[in-house]
């Protein structure tokens, strides 16, 4: 049987297709998140589906206190450790009120870094494993609709970047995601251009084979590099007149 995978934030559809992904190629599945009695029925499919071991457990990104102790308690360390923690929030309400915002900032970032980086010491420790973490696009470049969620997203990608970087004499892999729109409850009711929209079974195919390959960094679709390369090049005078 191959290594367990644990997965932060496992009612996610993300989350639920990478556990799919995963269960199909033999791996036992761990899956966290606040309120485990929610995964039960995924876990039952997956069980039968799959004939994999399936445990859920309590997870709680933003109690950082905690972190250690869950770790603790999970039944072994996994060999992979997949993060699809992340709630988008309102900017409008960010903007008002900074509870708002610093819940957003500690369930996109602080959190989900500081979870990854235990795993990492741990994973070091050991001499194996693998990490992934699902970003954004939105972390690329702060734009006004969404900046506060977007800054959070660029401080999980960056943080991710020197995980890598440091990890890389070792055998511990870290593996940076960046979907570009997805079609999920979280985007539910926005009007996305089909072109540049993934489905969350599409998302776990890449990240499956971005394991399988030991990649560094994937866009889901690969239009989305270059997107976010323009976006990206656009010179500040230029950029403040977009809508974006």
């Amino acid at each position: 049987m191959t290594g367990a995978v644990l997965i932060l934030g496992a009612r996610s559809d993300m989350a639920r297709a990478c556990a799919h992904r995963f269960a199909k190629a033999g791996h036992p599945l761990v899956l966290a998140a606040r309120d485990p009695a929610t995964l039960e029925a995924d876990a039952t499919d997956l069980r039968l589906r799959y004939s994999v071991p399936v445990t859920c457990v309590a997870f709680d990104a933003t109690d950082i206190a905690g972190l250690d102790a869950f770790l603790d308690t999970l039944p072994e360390l996994p060999a992979i450790a997949l993060c699809a923690v992340g709630a988008m929030g309102d900017q409008a309400e960010s903007q008002r009120a900074p509870l708002a915002a610093a819940a957003v900032l500690r369930t996109n970032f602080e959190g989900p870094a500081l979870m990854l980086g235990a795993l990492a010491e741990r994973f070091e420790k050991r001499g194996s494993g693998t990490i992934i973490g699902i970003s954004s696009v939105a972390g690329e470049r702060g734009r006004a609709s969404n900046y506060v969620y977007g800054a959070a997203k660029a401080g999980f990608t960056a943080f991710l970047s020197g995980l890598r970087n440091r990890l890389s004499r070792t055998p511990v892999q870290v593996i940076t995601v960046l979907p570009g729109f997805v079609a999920t409850r979280m985007t539910e009711g926005m009007a996305l251009n089909p072109r540049l929209t993934a489905q969350p079974e599409e998302v776990a195919e890449a990240i499956f084979r971005a394991y399988q390959k030991r990649r560094n960094i994937i866009y889901i679709r690969p239009v989305w590099w270059l997107i976010m390369a323009i976006i990206r090049a656009l010179p500040e005078v230029v950029f403040k007149r977009t809508r974006l």
